[in-house]
């Protein structure tokens, strides 16, 4: 009997110890994450059902505005037609097909998992729509995708993704699963999320802030040079400028030349951006011109915005700054962040900091 026994408790250690094991090797994600998704005949949606079985994330389907539609009757028209009227207009808004409206913010994810189709060796018309409408809130979330298609390849689809979100980060490769593994999707999916470089939790080293009128609004930025200097410059002291009105936007010299990355945009509802290097932009309507993508300005409907930015009026004194004010650290000196670790300016403690502002040893630093 106690054999017995003894042989229980070793199997059961055993047992637990490799349980222990599997949990070690599974990946962390420590933002949030959101997977964005189309599915048409419904291999997508069973995609999805597998990726979110193996990892926490929040799902927004993509509907079309019109039902029903046969995209592959007639030998593919409808699904062509659509296509090529992005491709002879990429950068207009009445190319892409209507979807319904999307409620879901990207303001609460650091991290977003593109699921979509493949349409004739191009990504379906449908995300594609989503993806451009998108495109400014989704400058510099980390950003995956999983291409689904019966036998061709998914070259063609990566270059539309990149197209459309010129300012992601891309975690890793896209997974291509086909007529051919889709039985094996389970195991696929498993190791390409252990190949994703996912982010941290959002701090904010990311963000600026906006008052005017004595309100203030959080922007959360992209990451390129200009934004880089423009942190640097607003760790010394707040910047305060001068605004006028331009029937879709506010805007008015920075009083400084950042480095620029300029591209034919058109800019929407809450964009902040670069004109010509020196010129500050915060949009309450929409405009197509090349500008320098510096990020977005959180939470606010268009008419909200218009509010906040005083759209109609000129003379608008508005100041940017790296803290929100109340909540911000008044001082950076003081024993208990000298112990050479990094700090976010509101004062969390960071293990493995990413690019951005911080406190470390009781003085602000960039990295």
């Amino acid at each position: 009997m106690k054999q017995i026994l003894l042989l229980l408790a070793a199997m059961l250690l055993c047992c637990c110890s490799s349980d222990s094991e599997v949990k070690a090797d599974e990946p962390s994600h420590a933002g949030k994450t959101l997977v964005v998704y189309y599915s048409y005949t419904g291999n997508c949606r069973e995609i999805v059902n597998t990726l979110t079985s193996q990892m926490e994330a929040d799902v927004l389907e993509i509907q079309p505005a019109e039902k029903g539609q046969k995209y592959e009757a007639n030998n593919y028209a409808l699904g062509t037609q659509l296509l090529n009227a992005i491709k002879a207009n990429p950068n207009n808004a009445s190319s892409y097909p209507a979807i319904d409206p999307v409620t879901t913010s990207l303001d609460d994810y650091q991290n977003v998992i593109i699921v979509t189709p493949l349409w004739w060796s191009q990504m379906a018309a449908i995300m594609q729509t989503y993806l451009f409408q998108n495109a400014s809130q989704m400058a510099g979330k980390h950003v995956g995708m999983i291409v689904s298609s019966a036998s061709s390849g998914i070259s063609q689809v990566v270059n539309d993704a990149k197209r459309l979100l010129p300012d992601a980060t891309w975690m890793g490769d896209a997974l291509w699963i086909n007529n051919s593994n889709r039985s094996n999707k389970t195991s696929l999916i498993q190791n390409w999320i252990k190949t994703l470089n996912f982010a941290e939790e959002q701090t904010s080293m990311k963000e600026m802030y906006i008052t005017i009128g004595g309100q203030t609004k959080s922007v959360t930025l992209v990451d390129n040079d200009a934004t880089r200097e423009l942190v640097a410059a607003l760790q010394n002291a707040p910047i305060t400028v001068t605004l006028n009105d331009n029937n879709f936007e506010i805007w008015g010299s920075l009083g400084r030349t950042l480095t620029t990355k300029n591209e034919q945009m058109i800019a929407q509802p809450g964009d902040v951006v670069l004109y010509n290097g020196s010129n500050i932009c915060l949009f309450y309507g929409s405009s197509s011109w090349s500008y320098t993508r510096l990020g977005h300005i959180d939470g606010l409907s268009e008419s909200e915005l218009r509010t906040f930015l005083k759209a109609g009026q000129n003379n608008i004194s508005v100041t940017l700054s790296l803290t929100s004010g109340t909540t911000a650290i008044k001082s950076v000196n003081g024993n208990r962040m000298e112990d050479g670790a990094y700090y976010t300016l509101n004062g969390v403690k960071v293990s493995n900091p990413s690019k951005g502002l911080y406190i470390k040893n009781g003085k602000k630093v960039i990295i």
